[in-house]
């Protein structure tokens, strides 16, 4: 595999729920390979913010390009992008606003949403804020395999209801260069083959992955939190991709 003598930064993004502290493991496994590596937390998922169950998704995609820009990612040198869960509806609208920052994106058990999606479309209007389930009803929706008691307990304590707006708003996306963007999908909880057959089927959740131009698939069997099951793991996978030259 040919690899770029300077890899990109990489930027991480946690999915619904979670702001930057979910890729401290991640990110302690990265350090020593990777110096260039942060992860940030996304508007409404900070919860000192008094206004974040006002954000939306455009909040949450301008705050990737306001990083992007503050970390002097230019179009001779982009980043790398990576998207857990749910942060692939922002991270959606980035790619389609400047696919000429980001050198790849690294879908963690996640993928492009489609245009003119939402991941909540159906939520009442007065619904403000989705705090997160019980770990009963979560598991019927995503896997917990790997999850310990104390991870358990840990996200129960730090995770941040999510912005009724940022679940309820359409993604919409019109320019097609983003899916000329190079691309990995790590596969977790779902089987990378059966993520491309229901790709191939048109299932609204993956049909946007039969549109990637360039596209690795790579299995790390684990549930759908793998930060926390397979942090180490994780990490050798995120700097394989992002050191790739294409």
């Amino acid at each position: 595999m040919t690899t770029t003598a300077n890899p990109p930064l990489i930027i991480l993004i946690a999915g619904h729920w979670l702001g930057a502290w979910a890729w401290n493991e991640v990110l302690e496994h990265l350090a020593p390979r990777h110096a260039r590596a942060i992860a940030v937390t996304l508007p409404g998922l900070n919860g000192d913010d008094p206004q974040r169950a006002a954000r939306n998704l455009d909040d949450q995609a301008a705050a990737v390009l306001d990083v992007i820009t503050q970390m002097g990612v230019t179009e001779d040198q982009p980043a790398t992008l990576v998207a857990h869960s749910g942060a692939n509806a922002p991270v959606s609208l980035v790619l389609d606003q400047h696919p000429e920052l980001v050198r790849r994106v690294v879908w963690v058990d996640s993928g492009p949403v489609a245009p003119g999606s939402a991941f909540g479309a159906g939520l009442p209007e007065d619904l403000e804020e989705l705090p997160l389930p019980s770990f009963d009803v979560l598991a019927e929706q995503a896997s917990l395999e790997g999850l310990s008691a104390e991870v358990l307990e840990r996200f129960r304590r730090r995770a941040v209801p999510e912005p009724g707006p940022v679940l309820r708003q359409r993604v919409e996306l019109t320019n097609s260069a983003r899916r000329k963007v190079r691309t990995t999908l790590v596969c977790c909880s779902i089987p990378g083959a059966q993520v491309l057959e229901l790709a191939r089927a048109g299932h609204p959740m993956f049909a946007e992955v039969a549109n990637i131009e360039h596209l690795d698939v790579i299995d790390l069997p684990t549930g759908h939190w793998p930060m926390w099951s397979r942090p180490r793991d994780l990490a050798k996978t995120i700097q394989s991709a992002a050191s790739r030259a294409n």
